[in-house]
């Protein structure tokens, strides 16, 4: 799908293919909602300090949301693209249009619609929902448990920490995130196995 922004539009958009990558990837690589991202102002993103601060979002509270180099290098690549001059104002929208205007939600959902038909990107199971934006969110927190058991630490322990990073009010919100994915019930399969065998030991 990262791919096929560069060329999926049949129509008119004011959504440049960049940008779109750049959404795409903040959804998935700090997991957050699409208000979120696109409520993003430039004084948010902090790349000196891979930091975003998500201000009154769904709960009306503001979380800071470290991030990897990888996405940071992305973002600061975006930000170096931009026009100079009034886009230097801290106020102004991360993320805007082709006639920098921030990016309205109407605007994205419908382009990643016609994003996914381009890249092939379909459910064929007979669900009511086709993939969504969000879904990216959800696949963001079931990469980051599967890493979890893949490491080693206990995941248990680990999610509330999950959950803040998320801006979850509570761990039950993120455990509904934690779609059992193949990977993530092999990655769990494998540490009961361990557990048990450790248990076996001691009986």
């Amino acid at each position: 799908m990262l791919d096929a922004t560069a060329y999926y539009r049949t129509g008119r958009f004011h959504l440049e293919p960049h940008t779109f990558r750049v959404l795409l990837l903040l959804l998935y690589g700090a997991g957050l909602r699409l208000g979120e991202a696109l409520h993003l102002r430039v004084a948010d993103v902090d790349l000196p300090a891979a930091l975003l601060t998500i201000r009154a979002t769904k709960f009306y509270k503001t979380r800071l949301v470290p991030i990897g180099p990888d996405l940071c290098a992305v973002l600061r690549h975006h930000a170096e693209r931009q026009p100079r001059g009034d886009r230097t104002r801290t106020a102004e929208s991360f993320l805007v249009d082709c006639h920098g205007l921030p990016l309205k939600d109407g605007t994205v959902r419908r382009a990643f619609a016609q994003l996914r038909q381009c890249a092939g990107v379909r459910r064929m199971d007979g669900a009511r929902y086709q993939p969504r934006l969000h879904d990216l969110r959800h696949a963001f927190a079931g990469h980051r448990v599967t890493a979890w058991y893949r490491a080693g630490p206990d995941v248990q322990r680990l999610l509330p920490q999950l959950s803040t990073y998320l801006g979850h009010l509570s761990i039950t919100a993120t455990q509904v995130y934690l779609t059992m994915t193949p990977d993530l019930l092999r990655e769990a399969c494998l540490r009961f196995g361990r557990y048990a065998d450790l248990e076996g030991h001691h009986a």
